[in-house]
């Protein structure tokens, strides 16, 4: 059946029932419909492990953490922190949590000790789960963070540390689901700013509900699809494609414990047969660098693909079409409200572009009042302030929160402009965030590692064009007059700074400098250093 977007967009009217609760949405509801033998969940590593989970294992092994979450002295609203790479248990701890009324909270393996104890100590966690592997962090930190009360290990425990498998072995598999409404906190995920330290974005239960539209015509569900997202369940993107959504809709996804390479995605694809691919622009364009891949791999399961995280050039959209015949729905969305605004099936594609809003997101481009603009005037992208899809609030950061809203809008912090059919362009970040292959990297975080390292004096941490990942971080550095610029100093600078932040977040190209642009106050003008690397960009591709 044909989707007529003007017309489903005219007439979409969201149904947000009183009593709603997330983690049942997601399992039970399928077990009570006869649906519960239907598969799940398809999970791989990287060792070639693999096990499949219906909708009713899920269901009873969520049951039996949210028991334990329970018996552990954890209730409705109380936050507990995931870190869990791509395995079965970050589903099973995520809906047991959702169930009681308790609060996830998925935290990437990559962070440091103290990025883990600034999230345990602010959201004030009673619990953390992880993997041995990515347990030192919390070791550390642990003694720092009064609320946390209790670790559990997935996996050998040590250290007094409770176990997983002991604790499942024992729970009991009858829940008593806790009341929760469609407005009550369901989770929060930690997203950077460019100034200060990240901030909790709180979603509602009615959080799946309001990304309906995305499930619907963006990522375009079918019976019998199989969803493979190639990021990680920590992430807000792959949360919600990968996992949130598909399983409201009874959807079987799969997920891979492993480092990203095309090579073995497309052997994934190939071996499981997955229909529906989710993936960030970097990735597709590592795919698309591999050479007469659609002769070397069988990806004729693949009938949807869709991309989000940073934009897609329009070289990889065209390309992709013409060898696999399907087309890549871009879209743009953030950690606050997801993707709201995309291409969607059977709409037109404008190579380059967001697309529209989908049905239910009334979206605009704004000035700094919040005040709409014509088309062709870039401003700052944003959404409803009323829209279900919607951050409540910054967790404990009531003046964040009201920065943020205007007018009735919520501002994204993303500069677009319209075209004259109603199609949205990006144009860049209104202010100093780091898009870089999916992640969202804070300069103020960039910067404040660097500027650790003893040689240097002042830095600034800037967006820098690559083929590959779009853009990659750069540090400008000054350095104390001690010190002399040289290869063996930045790689040393850069291993400092990797042993402070994510591996995602430091600086792949160091450029020492004798000044930084200033405004009259003092502040670091990024904008001039980001124009500047544009230009070299520019100019090295003529």
């Amino acid at each position: 059946m044909t989707y007529d977007h003007e017309k489903t967009y005219n007439e979409w009217k969201w149904d947000l029932p009183d009593s709603f609760n997330m983690g049942y949405d997601c399992a039970d509801k399928h077990v009570a419909a006869g649906n519960g033998g239907r598969t799940a969940l398809i999970y791989e590593d990287d060792k070639g492990n693999g096990k499949t989970y219906t909708f009713a294992q899920m269901k009873e092994l969520s049951d039996k953490f949210g028991n334990i979450l329970r018996d552990l002295g954890l209730g409705k609203g109380d936050r507990f922190l995931i870190r869990l790479p791509n395995v079965p248990e970050f589903q099973i701890a995520f809906l047991g949590g959702l169930k009681i009324g308790a609060v996830p909270i998925p935290s990437s393996c990559m962070f440091k000790p103290h990025e883990v104890e600034y999230r345990l100590v602010d959201a004030k966690a009673k619990l953390a789960i992880a993997v041995p592997e990515y347990m030192a962090a919390i070791d550390e930190v642990k003694g720092n963070c009064p609320d946390l009360k209790n670790i559990i290990t997935v996996g050998e425990a040590t250290d007094g540390k409770l176990s997983f498998e002991e604790l499942m072995e024992k729970a009991s598999p009858d829940l008593v689901m806790e009341d929760t409404k469609y407005d009550d906190m369901a989770f929060f995920c930690y997203t950077s700013g460019t100034t200060g330290p990240p901030k909790g974005a709180v979603h509602l239960h009615r959080w799946t509900i309001g990304n309906d539209p995305s499930a619907m015509f963006w990522n375009h569900y079918q019976e019998g699809d199989i969803l493979g997202h190639t990021g990680d369940l920590n992430w807000i993107f792959p949360l919600g494609n990968g996992f949130l959504y598909a399983w409201r809709h009874g959807m079987t996804t799969f997920i891979y414990n492993g480092r990203f390479s095309p090579e073995v995605w497309f052997d994934l694809i190939q071996k499981h047969k997955i229909t529906n691919l989710a993936s960030v622009p970097t990735c597709y364009r590592m795919f698309m660098q591999l050479e007469d891949f659609d002769k070397k791999w069988d990806l004729s399961s693949l009938r949807h693909c869709i991309s989000a995280g940073e934009p897609l050039n329009p070289e990889v959209v065209t390309g992709w079409k013409k060898i696999l015949g399907i087309d890549i729905l871009d879209g743009i969305g953030m950690t606050e409200c997801m993707v709201y605004l995309s291409n969607q099936r059977d709409m037109m594609i404008k190579p380059g572009s967001c697309g529209k809003p989908q049905p239910g997101h009334k979206c605009a481009i704004v000035d700094e009042n919040g005040v709409p603009l014509g088309p062709r005037t870039e401003g700052t992208l944003a959404i409803s302030a009323d829209d279900p899809g919607l951050l409540k609030e910054y967790w404990n950061k009531p003046e964040k929160t009201a920065e943020g809203f205007k007018n009735g809008w919520f501002l994204t912090g993303d500069t677009l402009y319209t075209d004259e059919d109603g199609y949205y362009w990006f144009a860049g970040r209104g202010d100093d965030l780091i898009m870089t292959a999916g992640y969202r990297v804070s300069p103020f975080d960039v910067e404040s590692a660097v500027n650790s390292h003893p040689a240097v004096l002042e830095s600034a941490a800037v967006a820098s064009p690559d083929e590959i990942r779009g853009v990659i971080v750069k540090s400008f550095i000054i350095l104390n007059p001690e010190f002399e610029a040289s290869d063996e100093l930045a790689n040393e600078i850069q291993a400092h700074t990797k042993a402070m932040i994510a591996a995602y977040e430091y600086p792949r190209v160091i450029e020492f400098a004798k000044e930084l642009p200033k405004t009259p106050s003092g502040k670091t003008k990024r904008k001039v250093l980001r124009e500047m690397e544009n230009e070299k960009f520019a100019k090295a591709k003529q």
